[in-house]
């Protein structure tokens, strides 16, 4: 009897071990047979993001440049026609002028102080009967120029120690690689204002001069509100500046562009004239004049074969 007791027992023994162990490796998501295929787990966040491309570097670290890109929004802007005297026109003819604003640092005045802005804000608010849009843009903080020059100063300088000038270039470095590595960002605020021009209301004899009035009347009141916008808003201690064509070039561009701004700089493609609709020259008066007519005759003859 002793003999069999002790095999019924070992028997339950490893019937409960062997229980134990299927529920433990089932628990874990591990395969039964220890040398057995591991199996995969899945993300919760799906496998698009495991799909893509990784944007770090061979060190491991991402770099300002390399990050995703956001969803694009080209959509929003999906019936604007151009950038034309200090405006953006849309279709229907709706047009948008853009001013940036000179923040106020807040927090640093009296409370007499941030009363008195608030009640000027507030009256602003009250005098508005037409759109008005706060728009907020955060940009890198591009550190090319400062660093630029502080390399220039350096080089500049004949009387400077070798330790002086090791001391410089290492700084120098060691921003540069701040600004890939650590991005720092600022925020620009706008006020954009629109004004839908009614062409019913306008009396023109051909479409020149109904597109020349047209584009005066938006002009003339965007301007208006702008102006009172200032006024009222320097009591408040904030600057509005109103932006021109290569202004709102730049906010869009920023916009569409945020990750690529600070490597390939707005001011550098300006510079490189990357932004003129056609190549440009030295060339005189005369060459000019005959390039503008040769265009003109091409584009009658392409209306002429078009009718």
């Amino acid at each position: 009897m002793d003999g069999e007791t002790q095999v019924i027992d070992f028997i339950v023994l490893t019937a409960l071990a062997l229980g134990f162990y299927v529920f433990s490796r089932l628990m874990l998501k591990e395969p039964l047979i220890p040398w057995g295929a591991k199996k995969k787990r899945v993300s919760k966040q799906g496998t698009s993001k495991s799909k893509g491309k990784t944007s770090k570097g061979k060190k491991g670290k991402k770099s300002v440049g390399d990050e995703d890109e956001p969803d694009p929004f080209e959509e929003l802007f999906s019936d604007m026609e151009e950038i034309v005297k200090k405006m953006i026109r849309f279709e229907n003819d709706r047009f948008v002028m853009i001013a940036e604003v000179d923040p106020v640092n807040y927090f640093l005045l009296s409370p007499e102080e941030q009363e008195a802005i608030d009640r000027t804000f507030e009256t602003w608010l009250a005098t508005l009967h037409y759109p008005v849009q706060i728009y907020l843009q955060n940009r890198y903080v591009d550190l090319s120029d400062p660093i630029e020059k502080m390399r220039d100063i350096m080089l500049g300088q004949d009387d400077l120690p070798i330790n002086a000038i090791e001391y410089g270039q290492s700084m120098i470095e060691d921003l540069t690689r701040w600004q890939e590595l650590t991005p720092r960002y600022e925020t620009k605020r706008y006020l954009a204002v629109s004004y839908q021009v009614n062409v019913k209301e306008i009396n023109a004899d051909n479409k020149d001069e109904l597109e020349e009035k047209i584009l005066q009347k938006a002009y003339n009141e965007l301007s208006r509100r702008v102006s009172a916008a200032a006024n009222a808003l320097r009591k408040a201690r904030i600057g509005v500046n109103r932006l021109d064509n290569d202004g709102i070039g730049e906010l869009l561009y920023f916009a569409f562009n945020r990750k690529k701004a600070i490597k390939n700089r707005y001011k550098d493609i300006a510079r490189n004239e990357m932004l003129a609709l056609y190549t440009t020259a030295d060339q005189d008066e005369r060459h000019i004049e005959l390039v503008k007519e040769m265009i003109d005759r091409d584009g009658e003859e392409k209306e002429q074969q078009a009718g």
